[in-house]
């Protein structure tokens, strides 16, 4: 009251901590000048706030701006921070990860595909409780969703990584947002393949989730065909796993499971993760892709299962399958070859043809037999058996193109993905291939059997669901 600062004495107040800002900058004029707009301000402190309540879903928080209670959360679980800071439809288009190898442990929350945004305004990771915006962990989370993010689409996810402190040093960068890893090949190749698998898992796997049905889901009648011809198809192989870290940690545990989709079994003070699981199919859909009823347009396959209709573009999900077959083969080095009965020919310029005499292995490593006949014609005598051969001059043009201008070496490392996608997307069915009924289930068994067949290889949807809610709706039945 007399205008004197008062010694500091204790006070009532409730269990917690309260932090209270005002004229930060009221002393210091030159910093006041290079301050934004008030909306802009505020808008980094909202976002540093999402950081610290993510990072501590055990805590309350609570955050007011000029007098208006901007976010009130209560102490909870991961699962529910998660899903009231990013929203309900952030948790329905996302899938749990968790994987643990010795003293290194992953976990959070990665969405599919098609929750793909167009900034990355979504992406957080914690090393150890902490944010950190590091180029070897986003480098690892991009080469994960390389083939199935659209053109310039962001992934969105919310990852906890633990190491022991030793392990990493967090004294780079004054705000403490940068790290560097002792190991850090060894950080990006467990990053890479615990999120590959996670965002990868086939269909089957993802209906394999225990999830409870609801009572008029369970006594719904089956759509079946009465006599549905069954088609052995194998199931695409896994990818290169990570056994990096496994052999230099003297403590790993080999009989710890890797990987969890859906229903991750997360420490207490950061569980609740269970509702976060696929999205698409309960656990007692033998087929979750339904049996076909048809074709639309040429284009689309029209299937019923227990939910209700599914549309399926039937190039691009044929054209993923193609690819992670091709992948797979590649990465066992032995794509299987097929000999063509009667050559197929084809006009070629001398680089060509000098390509073809200098690359000889390296187009044995991909499946081909070319060679020349005269100076400015080729011949191929063998194709990869899962290509057409209907399209072997497209293929062998666009495997020579590669070959010429970023060399064997190139083509067969990183160029080797595209690539392939390049030979899967002349391989699929084209519009207006009219299909059988049983050729049409096949495509549909390969898809539920192949990884991130939710996507072709350009990021684009395979196929997408209509419930019979959502029909019913349309025809206003029940009202």
């Amino acid at each position: 009251m007399d205008g004197t600062q008062s010694p500091a004495a204790p006070a009532a107040h409730a269990q917690g901590t309260s932090i209270e800002m005002r004229e930060l900058y009221f002393n210091t004029p030159a910093r006041r000048k290079f301050l934004k707009s008030e909306n802009t301000e505020f808008a980094w402190c909202d976002e540093t706030f999402k950081r610290i309540a993510l990072s501590r879903p055990d805590v309350a928080f609570s955050l007011q701006h000029n007098g208006r209670m901007v976010w009130q959360l209560p102490a909870q679980n991961l699962a529910q921070r998660i899903t009231a800071i990013l929203g309900a439809e952030f948790g329905q288009h996302a899938v749990a990860v968790e994987r643990q190898i010795g003293a290194l442990h992953m976990y959070g929350i990665a969405a599919l595909p098609a929750y793909s945004r167009s900034s990355r305004d979504e992406q957080y990771f914690f090393v150890n409780g902490r944010f950190v915006r590091d180029k070897v962990l986003m480098h690892a989370v991009r080469q994960a969703y390389q083939d199935i993010l659209h053109h310039q689409r962001h992934p969105a996810f919310v990852l906890f990584l633990d190491i022991p402190p030793e392990q990493v040093d967090v004294n780079v960068h004054p705000a403490k947002s940068e790290v560097r890893f002792r190991e850090s090949q060894g950080i990006h190749q467990f990053v890479f393949h615990s999120l590959q698998q996670a965002v990868g898992a086939t269909m089957a796997q993802a209906a394999a989730t225990p999830i409870t049905a609801s009572r008029e889901e369970q006594t719904t009648t089956s759509f079946a065909p009465t006599q549905q011809q069954r088609i052995p198809f194998g199931a695409a192989q896994q990818q290169a796993t990570y056994r990096l870290w496994e052999a230099q940690t003297a403590n790993a545990n080999p009989s710890q499971p890797s990987l969890v989709r859906g229903g991750a079994n997360f420490p207490p003070d950061r569980g609740g993760m269970r509702g976060f699981s696929s999205p698409s199919f309960s656990a007692q859909a033998e087929h979750p892709l339904g049996y076909a009823l048809g074709q639309l347009s040429g284009i689309y396959i029209l299937a019923q299962n227990e939910n209700g209709l599914v549309v399926v573009d039937m190039h691009a999900a044929h054209e993923r399958i193609v690819y992670e077959k091709l992948k797979t083969a590649m990465d066992g080095q032995q794509i299987p070859k097929q000999p063509l009965l009667i050559p197929v020919t084809f006009h070629a310029d001398t680089l060509d043809v000098a390509t073809v005499e200098e690359e000889q292995e390296a187009l044995e490593k991909l499946g081909f037999d070319l060679a020349p006949i005269s100076p400015t014609t080729l011949a191929v005598r063998a194709m990869p058996a899962m290509l057409k051969q209907a399209h072997a001059e497209a293929a062998a043009r666009e495997v020579l193109h590669e070959l010429r201008e970023f060399g064997a070496s190139r083509a067969l490392t990183e160029r080797r993905n595209e690539l392939l996608a390049t030979l899967a997307c002349h391989s699929a069915v084209r519009a207006n291939q009219q299909l059988s009924i049983p050729e049409m289930n096949a495509i549909l068994r390969e898809m539920e059997q192949t990884e991130r067949a939710d996507q072709c290889n350009h990021g684009r949807p395979t196929w997408f669901p209509i419930s019979l809610a959502e029909l019913d709706a349309m025809f206003m039945r029940g009202k």
